[in-house]
């Protein structure tokens, strides 16, 4: 996906959302059938927009056993940028009910483990891409304009995660990247700044 910051939202705005399927395709792949949305959500405040995002979102056929496994990929070695963080059921549901999004493979381990066959709660894209943002915060006094963003492998619950990043030359971006306790990469960005 890819998110815009145009403009500062502040405390007390009154804010609106307004999303749009920009385009459905559907295509076949080796892991079965795909169907690719992107969706553009605006956000809003005192008629102007301040965020705009275009979420890229792959629907697929269930996973059956012994389906190819995406390939893993590995973050640089000694980043610039690092944080740990608890991949814990806790800040799950915290964050599953800050961004109103009531899928049980985020809080719901019985659900995540016999409905949908997962060895444990999805670690949210949204989360990791929230994180990565918050480590520009924490680490580069300026302001980010836009952040490319792509979902890689599925990360799980229950393991200390990382968040990591390396700024580019001259500071006008970065490359953003979060591992599982293997380290392989789960979610990688590029961030700009102004």
């Amino acid at each position: 996906g890819r998110l815009e910051f145009l403009s500062p939202l502040r405390i007390g705005d009154e804010i609106r959302r307004d999303s749009t399927i920009l385009s459905v395709e559907a295509k076949r792949g080796r892991s079965g059938s795909l169907v690719f949305v992107t969706v553009e959500h605006k956000v809003s405040a005192g008629g102007r927009v301040a965020v705009r995002e275009e979420h890229d979102i792959v629907y697929r056929d269930a996973a059956r056993p012994g389906d190819a496994q995406p390939e893993a990929a590995r973050g640089a070695a000694n980043p610039a940028w690092h944080r740990n963080v608890s991949g814990d059921p806790v800040t799950l549901f915290r964050y599953s009910a800050l961004t109103f999004n009531g899928h049980r493979i985020h809080y719901d381990l019985d659900y995540a483990k016999h409905e949908e066959h997962y060895p444990g709660l999805i670690v949210h894209g949204p989360l990791q891409t929230t994180l990565m943002l918050d480590l520009c915060r924490i680490h580069s006094a300026k302001r980010v304009t836009k952040l490319d963003y792509r979902a890689r492998l599925p990360m799980f619950h229950g393991e200390v995660f990382s968040v990591n990043g390396n700024p580019h030359a001259g500071g006008a971006t970065a490359d953003l990247w979060t591992a599982n306790a293997a380290g392989n990469i789960t979610m990688s960005g590029t961030a700009w700044f102004e």
